[in-house]
């Protein structure tokens, strides 16, 4: 028997934001980005740089997973990861990717489109020799996104990377490093009451000088 169950009506909250206001946004998404994200951060939002990074390969297959946003400027919002794994992969062919960040506790949402690059090799080292000690040797004893036949394996790996560089700083690997995406379009959505929602979209004009701003629809 074929059983449905309707979230909708188990789960459907109102939202109570106060809307956008046009004349308090800045003409700069990266500048506004940076008010929301100070925002969330002061609103105790748990883990406000949690995004969720949309990719897709060669054929268009999409793929969406959730990853950490570790810096963001003018040039773009930057990620680290292993280059072989999923999105690796996906990057490495297609290298349109989008982010979507959360916020529910303020019932905010970012989108952010563009095309991604990896970062220079020195920037990935910097990064890499400021994460911890277990998050460096679990960068280099995992082949993300490869079949790992049991947990031993992992464990093992790790055991051994810890052993061979007890003395010694852990190297980054090869096959890890950073990605930056260059935003091409950046949208606030603010949720409201009654699903009459404000959506403000910023697109790159001009030969990507410039930033048009405009109203969508909910």
């Amino acid at each position: 028997m074929n059983h449905t169950r309707r979230m909708t009506s188990i789960l459907r909250n109102e939202y109570h934001g106060g809307g956008i206001d046009l004349g308090n946004f800045a003409e700069d998404p990266i500048v506004q980005f940076e008010r929301w994200m100070e925002e969330a951060i002061g609103s105790n939002v748990k883990e406000p740089n949690a995004v969720h990074l949309a990719t897709a390969d060669a054929t268009g297959r999409p793929s969406g997973r959730i990853v950490l946003l570790r810096d963001f400027s003018e040039r773009g919002f930057s990620f680290f990861t292993n280059y072989g794994s999923r999105k690796g992969d996906d990057l490495e062919q297609n290298n349109q990717a989008s982010m979507t960040f959360f916020w529910s506790e303020l019932y905010r949402q970012v989108r952010i489109g563009g095309r991604v690059y990896k970062l220079p090799a020195d920037e990935s080292d910097a990064y890499f020799r400021s994460r911890p000690r277990e998050s460096q040797i679990s960068a280099v004893a995992s082949q993300q996104s490869r079949i790992l036949e049991n947990r031993e394996l992992l464990e093992k790996s790790a055991a051994e990377i810890d052993e061979k560089y007890r003395d010694r700083p852990v190297p980054r690997p090869d096959d890890w490093g950073g990605y930056c995406l260059s935003p091409e379009y950046v949208e606030f959505w603010q949720g409201r009451e009654h699903r009459l929602h404000d959506r403000l979209q910023y697109i790159k004009t001009d030969g990507g000088m410039a930033w048009t701003i405009r109203l969508l629809f909910p």
